[in-house]
């Protein structure tokens, strides 16, 4: 039987590579792989999923108006095993319930790997939806520089400073943001860091 998974975590927990190694893992084993992001993710380039530490593969763009069932029928049904979907947080939620729905009719595993909050530690709208029907959900940890648990995505500007006003997503790497526990994320928001 077929499940949702949400494999969740803060910014450097290695989520993508988490995601192509599991890539890797299921083609090493002869089974087809669909690997997939919502298209605001493009920061490695429009087609392509990089992880830090330099694994990559091809990926096809799903845009917010895209129908993910409609589209997997037309292009891969019958010849998919498995999908994976990065930066799941950017899928609308009824992108996530086409997800959903991949998994009950068709029985095919969709492992799902993305951020939990934003910079304000909101709710992305794909991640709430996948909390609410994902059958298993997983925090992919690290660390705080303090060396705490971090949780929150902590946005920064271009002198290092954390910042609290902007909207929902900026597309971005170390350069935009740093994972930090809560008390040194509300610490840094209060201007005593």
């Amino acid at each position: 039987m077929a499940k949702l998974y949400f494999k969740y975590g803060a910014m450097g927990s290695s989520k993508t590579a988490q995601a192509l190694i599991t890539k890797y893992n299921y083609e090493e084993n002869d089974m087809s792989v669909w690997l997939i992001k919502p298209s605001a993710d493009i920061r490695d380039g429009v087609t392509t999923l990089r992880s830090r530490i330099g694994l990559q593969a091809e990926v096809t763009v799903i845009p917010p108006e895209k129908d993910i069932y409609e589209l997997y029928k037309t292009t891969r049904h019958g010849f998919c095993d498995v999908i994976i979907a990065d930066e799941c947080q950017f899928f609308t939620e009824e992108q996530v319930d086409e997800l959903r729905e991949i998994v009950d009719v068709e029985d095919i595993p969709v492992l799902c790997f993305g951020l939990r909050t934003d910079f304000l530690t909101h709710l992305f709208p794909g991640s709430s939806r996948l909390f609410e029907v994902a059958d298993s959900i997983t925090e992919i940890k690290t660390i705080c520089a303090c060396g705490k648990k971090a949780i929150v995505n902590a946005r920064i500007d271009g002198e290092g400073h954390v910042v609290t006003e902007g909207g929902q997503i900026l597309i971005g790497g170390n350069d935009a943001y740093v994972a930090m526990c809560h008390s040194c994320w509300k610490r840094a928001t209060e201007g005593e860091m």
